[in-house]
């Protein structure tokens, strides 16, 4: 292995945490694995806990209670009172500023980990200059931070995590300061990019996209606690809260199941849905595509199984689409074209009927 690649840990070198934490009232408690190759999106709203996990892993802050190894190195043990410093962890850590030098240029920053664990100047330039070229910035090696795009300084800042002889990339909201377009286009790039290095990598963030482009898995985290973990596909088809069906772009109930085989009845509150599901009789979670729900101006009288009068709450413009939101007694959200959203004259307070067929909806525990 060259001296550019990044180092490994053992047989065994994947990330594995087991973190509990307080700030004030707030309390993190999650446990995460993370295998060689492998890209975990932690994903969950602001004050969720999300930079703090990442920064215990990172050794920024100290661990209250639990352990944190990288394959058999035991970087931080509440029991046996380890707790190895950041530079000795080997961690790439990406900020979402990207944390770049001003003062110095792209071959400075991306040196600036090597000569900071010891390397001579000739073996850092060495080092910086094999991860520019296979990051296509070597003709950029002589220009400073503010003479490169956004999209550029993030390259920069992943050069210099890759240099730095990083076992594992801890990146906190990387993308975060991108506009639009150069966050679809380096989204794009990083995943490949991630995947090419191999390393066990946990992305933070709060974009849906970021999770659904980059993640072999996602980690959601919510006040403290991860409520789901799995595939893209996991979590589609079955979100496991509010707040992840809502971040899919899902519509989410709870309702109370009734006994029975076939059709059957789902009350929330007092609205009530009819579904098929095999599930036991009881409280479950009911998900469905906002694209799986048509809209009228009158009562249909269509195969739909469930039909509901409500009125729009919200008119949200999508990039080819609009979504309308209802209060129909339980809050769902419709996709349309633009031209069936302006026959149906749709604006905040505007009668409607919703309609969604019992075969669209996902019934589960």
């Amino acid at each position: 292995m060259s001296s550019s690649e990044p180092a490994t840990a053992g047989a065994d070198s994947g990330l594995h945490a087991e973190i509990t934490a307080h700030r004030g009232e707030f309390r993190l408690d999650i446990a995460l694995s993370i295998e060689p190759g492998e890209t975990v999106v932690l994903v969950g709203p602001s004050g969720s806990g999300k930079s703090t996990a990442v920064s215990i892993i990172a050794g920024l802050l100290p661990l209250e209670r639990g352990r944190v190894r990288l394959g058999n190195e035991i970087w931080c043990d509440s029991q046996m009172k380890t707790d190895w410093p950041p530079h000795r962890r080997r961690v790439g850590f990406m900020h979402q500023d990207f944390a770049l030098f001003p003062h110095l240029d792209v071959r400075g920053n991306v040196m600036y980990g090597a000569r900071a664990r010891g390397a001579a100047r000739a073996s850092a330039t060495s080092q910086a200059d094999a991860w520019l070229e296979r990051l296509g910035l070597r003709a950029f090696s002589d220009r400073f931070p503010s003479a490169l795009s956004g999209g550029q300084r993030q390259r920069v800042a992943l050069a210099r995590a890759l240099a730095s002889g990083a076992r594992v990339l801890l990146l906190d909201e990387p993308l975060g300061s991108l506009d639009v377009e150069t966050r679809a286009s380096i989204r794009a790039e990083l995943r490949m990019f991630l995947t090419r290095f191999q390393l066990p990598t946990l992305f933070v963030t709060h974009d849906a996209s970021d999770a659904l482009v980059l993640a072999d898995r996602i980690a959601v985290l919510e006040e403290g606690k991860l409520t789901q973990i799995g595939s893209r596909e996991d979590l589609l088809s079955r979100p496991a809260s509010r707040f992840i069906a809502e971040l899919l772009g899902l519509n989410y109930v709870r309702a109370e199941l009734s006994p029975g085989d076939g059709m059957r009845e789902a009350r929330a509150i007092d609205v009530v849905f009819h579904v098929l599901g095999n599930e036991p009789a009881g409280t479950v979670s009911l998900s469905f595509p906002p694209s799986a729900v048509t809209l009228s101006v009158d009562r249909p009288r269509g195969s739909a199984q469930n039909t509901f009068p409500g009125r729009v709450r919200e008119v949200v413009p999508l990039a080819d689409r609009v979504r309308i939101v209802l209060d129909c007694g339980v809050i769902l959200a419709a996709d349309v074209v633009r031209e069936a959203a302006q026959a149906l004259d749709a604006s905040p307070g505007r009668a409607l009927w919703a309609s969604v067929k019992a075969t669209a909806i996902q019934v589960y525990p």
